[in-house]
């Protein structure tokens, strides 16, 4: 079993020992997921690099990756699947010639 499997096994477990997959519709975790990465922005507001919480934004960037994940298992899609075809995509959208040390969105790309 891959580690992202299991750590998915492992949230959902968590979940339903509770039984709160009855409140996890797509639309309630996705709304999670941009909630908790409000949280994690929180963690880097008003502070350089050197002010971070380790400790905070190890939590809140787990809360994040939790939510992803109870997503992505309730639509049954594989995560290094979506990933690997997402950097595909961006490939083409972004090509090295043209990209590199750049910071420019891919239409403004020449």
């Amino acid at each position: 079993m891959s580690e992202i499997a299991e750590l998915t096994k492992q949230i959902v477990k968590f979940r339903d020992d509770r039984n709160w997959s009855q409140f996890h519709t797509g639309k309630d975790l996705a709304i999670c997921l941009d909630v908790e990465a409000a949280e994690l922005l929180e963690v880097f507001l008003w502070k350089t690099d050197k002010e971070i919480d380790v400790d905070h934004l190890k939590d809140e960037l787990a809360d994040v990756m939790n939510c992803a994940l109870l997503l992505a298992h309730k639509y049954k899609l594989n995560v290094k699947d979506i990933m690997l075809a997402k950097l595909k995509k961006n490939a083409i959208k972004y090509p090295v010639k043209t990209a590199k040390n750049s910071k420019k969105k891919y239409s403004d790309l020449k």
